[in-house]
């Protein structure tokens, strides 16, 4: 495992890297969804939980397609999509979410490595949870879905002059291993043993 080497950008997951948000965001799917049965609320919960990184639209997506097996429309997901954003907004400006470890490296390290954050939640709300909790300024930039995180990784890279095995990305799903393995950036597991086995760079939070 690789520690010593020099970093030149850092590249963060938001939801359980930066902030607590699984109660909320789990309850925000079980409002959403209250009319449904609650069997099939409950294995998208599961679907949710182990795919941290996909975005909310997949995730309905998935809901309607594979697990009620029926066709669903755009504006249908959108709608849904929307009510769970005005949930997130109201749930998730608490600074005490904020997971403190993380925070408080970026807060003393943003000026030493640009930080970025590439989520599979809403670009748009993260932004604004990001502005709303005061940590915004530390991130040269902060995007989301619906662009998959894969993609979103992609663009950064190609858009920076980053060298990417001189880059790092901190998460903590098998989604955001992959997308550091398909740009060729080192991975970081972070708040999950089932992928902090597979990180390949090691990273003192204290420092």
């Amino acid at each position: 495992m690789q520690k010593d080497r020099e970093l030149v950008a850092i590249l963060w997951d938001f939801d359980g890297v930066l902030i607590d948000s699984e109660s909320v965001r789990i309850a925000g799917f079980r409002e959403v969804l209250k009319g449904f049965p609650d069997d099939e609320v409950e294995r998208l919960i599961k679907f949710h939980r182990a795919n941290g990184g996909l975005s909310r639209y997949v995730k309905f997506r998935y809901f309607f397609e594979e697990i009620r097996g029926e066709s669903v429309t755009e504006e249908e997901v959108m709608r849904l999509s929307g009510l769970f954003a005005a949930i997130m907004r109201e749930s998730l400006t608490s600074p005490q979410r904020l997971i403190a470890e993380t925070v408080e490296f970026v807060r003393r390290n943003h000026l030493r490595y640009p930080m970025h954050i590439v989520s599979g939640s809403d670009g748009e709300e993260l932004r604004y949870l990001c502005g709303k909790l005061g940590i915004a300024a530390y991130f040269q930039s902060i995007e989301g879905s619906p662009t998959p995180k894969n993609e979103l990784v992609r663009n950064l890279m190609a858009a920076s002059a980053y060298p990417p095995e001189r880059c790092v990305l901190i998460g903590d799903s098998h989604n955001d291993r992959e997308a550091a393995v398909l740009s060729g950036i080192p991975f970081v597991g972070y708040n999950n043993p089932d992928v902090e086995t597979f990180s390949d760079f090691e990273i003192d939070f204290s420092g």
